[in-house]
């Protein structure tokens, strides 16, 4: 316990001094993103990587804390600070009332059950146009204050993101070492064999579901505040899976596995930019290669690797 304590103090420090290297830069503002996408990814590793229960409509839950959140504040003229809580209980409420039916089916059937969700969620953003803006988006939404203080430049933005994206990061880390957390591995592993132990699976399933969509929700809503403008675009069926990718790459059941994927999927495309029109391959092959010879995702395949170079490395000297 002590040693994760120290893993998190130094991750959290590594977090804080970052803006030092990249400050003013571009690349501050991709950052931005990855914190973003980290809250997302740990929502979504929670409900996959622990428990085992697939999703494929989480850019619904995210879109939907963005759009509650911009509509209280821009159409309703209500605080920020109010608004944000409030969109991830209702969020939350919705989820956990979605997940008893939805949560019955297994596998596949699970997978198609959300994605329908996620479609659903992203045929309304563009639907209600009165309400939403339609396809044209949402405009106008204020950014968060605090203390006097305006989170209006990408280095005042990385420090309310990542600030939240460590508290959310320590939660799940204590989530995942507690009782509750080995319950959802119990879960993931056999859920008839969890039951017997005395689990309540069902209800475990739907517990988790609807705190990823919380997490996803207050993700949404600091993404809103943070571009000050939204679109369904943003929440479609494309950002599902790429979430989806970013957990298994980074890692199932690891919340490290979470940020390293997040990072990886987030950077990599704006540093393959200037590869033209061959960018979507490099990247494509990049992904096969990785989930070809690291199964376990970066988190464990990164330490494998290093390992066998030590080995090696070892050998080649005694010869």
């Amino acid at each position: 316990m002590k040693r994760d304590l120290l893993l998190f103090i130094g991750f959290a420090l590594l977090i804080m001094v970052a803006p030092q290297l990249f400050m003013g830069g571009y690349l501050m503002n991709v950052l931005v993103f990855v914190g973003i996408n980290t809250m997302l990814a740990i929502a979504l590793n929670l409900l996959l990587g622990y428990a085992g229960q697939i999703s494929l409509g989480h850019a619904g839950f995210f879109g939907l804390g963005a759009y509650l959140s911009g509509i209280m504040t821009t159409t309703y003229s209500l605080d920020p600070w109010f608004a944000m809580p409030a969109a991830a209980i209702v969020v939350g409420c919705l989820a956990y009332l979605i997940g008893f039916p939805v949560l019955k089916l297994k596998g596949h059937y699970l997978a198609m059950a959300t994605l329908g969700l996620g479609i659903i969620i992203y045929i309304v953003f563009n639907e209600t146009v009165e309400l939403t803006g339609g396809p044209s988006g949402l405009s106008g939404i204020p950014n968060l204050q605090l203390a006097g203080i305006s989170f209006d430049s990408d280095v005042k933005n990385y420090y309310l993101i990542w600030g939240v994206t460590l508290a959310v990061m320590l939660f799940a880390l204590n989530l995942a070492n507690s009782r509750v957390g080995r319950a959802l591995r119990a879960v993931h592993d056999s859920e008839v064999a969890a039951q017997v132990l005395g689990v309540n699976a069902r209800v475990l399933k739907v517990q988790i579901f609807a705190l990823s969509a919380v997490i996803s929700s207050l993700a949404g809503s600091l993404y809103a505040h943070t571009m000050t403008f939204i679109s369904p675009a943003s929440f479609g069926f494309n950002f599902s899976i790429e979430l989806l990718t970013m957990v298994v790459i980074g890692g199932l059941g690891s919340i490290y596995g979470s940020f390293l994927g997040a990072a990886l999927l987030t950077l990599l495309p704006e540093f393959l930019r200037g590869a033209n029109d061959y960018d979507i391959i490099i990247y494509g092959a990049l992904l096969m290669v990785m989930v070809m010879y690291m199964p376990g995702g970066l988190v464990r395949g990164i330490p494998a690797l290093f390992r066998k170079v030590v080995k090696q490395k070892g050998e080649a000297g005694h010869a």
